[in-house]
């Protein structure tokens, strides 16, 4: 039986695709995948239960993977609320801070030089209750503006910044020049980004981005809060309720996501790897982040303590 890739009913973007073994696919079926990508942004794979090494090379197909924490060792690591011990994270540790902030609207590393492409996560271990990921298509949302919102945005860019987006959950962090949390500087980026694939435009903003230059800093926060608000609205929006097996890809590049509460007494395992942006579309200058300890401009995302 041939690969079958159903588009999500009733919505903007976002397709599932049935009838693939991502674990064993030749370079015709990659085509196939890839160019659906393009077009519906976020790629739902049912049934997939892939080994570390199946998920890595799979997501080595889309580009060079990002290393997001030292002990990483490929292409892939556990997002999740489980220590490698088997307790769960508690609410003083760094990591459950990073979780729950993640359960704002985001682009992944747009607060690191580098932005990245592409993301993927397969769920291993889920509660039955919430947990979902939520996903909006900022190309649909870009594309019901009118013309003179459209051109204000256009000329609009904003700074990005990890330690920001955390303080606004309610969450300080030190510099510790770990992933996110670095010396690099808060990188200025446009509001409206043109994929660098497709050619459509894109809402590209999410709870790091602040401090619109020429606006005050309470003006660009409610002006930056109300085009997210406005944009991640149905039928623009998916929340995928997780079953183990699934694996979701979706394009950074013109998609926000977030992920839902659950009962944090429970486990919540998912393995994720992030595909690197190409600097031609994805580097941006990066400048003083003042809740940052240290300022070492940088172009690269590699931390000094890896």
């Amino acid at each position: 039986m041939s690969i079958t890739i159903n588009p999500l009913e009733g919505r903007t973007f976002g397709a599932t695709v049935n009838n693939v073994r991502l674990a064993d696919i030749e370079d015709g079926l990659w085509e196939k995948i890839h160019s659906a990508f393009l077009e519906f942004a976020v790629l739902i794979f049912p049934d997939q239960h892939l080994t570390e090494p199946q998920q890595n090379l799979f997501a080595l197909r889309f580009g060079k993977t990002e290393q997001l924490a030292p002990q990483q060792k490929g292409a892939s690591l556990p997002i999740s609320n489980k220590k490698p011990d088997g307790s769960l994270v508690r609410p003083e540790d760094q990591g459950y801070k990073l979780l729950r902030g993640n359960e704002g609207w985001h682009t992944d590393s747009t607060y690191m030089p580098l932005a990245s492409k592409a993301a993927m996560l397969l769920a291993i271990e889920v509660p039955e209750v919430g947990g979902e990921t939520e996903f909006a298509d900022m190309r649909a949302a870009w594309d019901e503006l009118d013309l003179n919102k459209k051109e204000q945005l256009d000329a609009l860019s904003a700074y990005h910044s990890l330690y920001y987006s955390q303080e606004r959950a309610g969450f300080k962090h030190q510099t510790d020049n770990i992933y996110g949390l670095h010396d690099k500087g808060a990188p200025l980026r446009p509001v409206i980004k043109t994929h660098p694939e497709t050619g459509r435009k894109s809402i590209y903003t999410g709870r790091h981005a602040y401090g619109i230059p020429g606006m005050t800093e309470e003006d660009s926060k409610e002006f930056l809060d109300s085009l997210m608000r406005d944009a991640c609205q149905p039928p623009r929006t998916y929340k995928h309720k997780w079953t183990p097996g699934d694996l979701v890809v979706w394009d950074n590049r013109c998609v926000m996501h977030r992920a839902r509460p659950y009962d944090e007494s429970l486990p919540r395992v998912l393995r994720g790897a992030r595909i690197s942006g190409e600097p031609e579309s994805e580097l941006a200058e990066t400048f003083l982040d003042q809740r940052a300890d240290s300022f070492i401009p940088s172009s690269s995302n590699i931390s000094s303590m890896i």
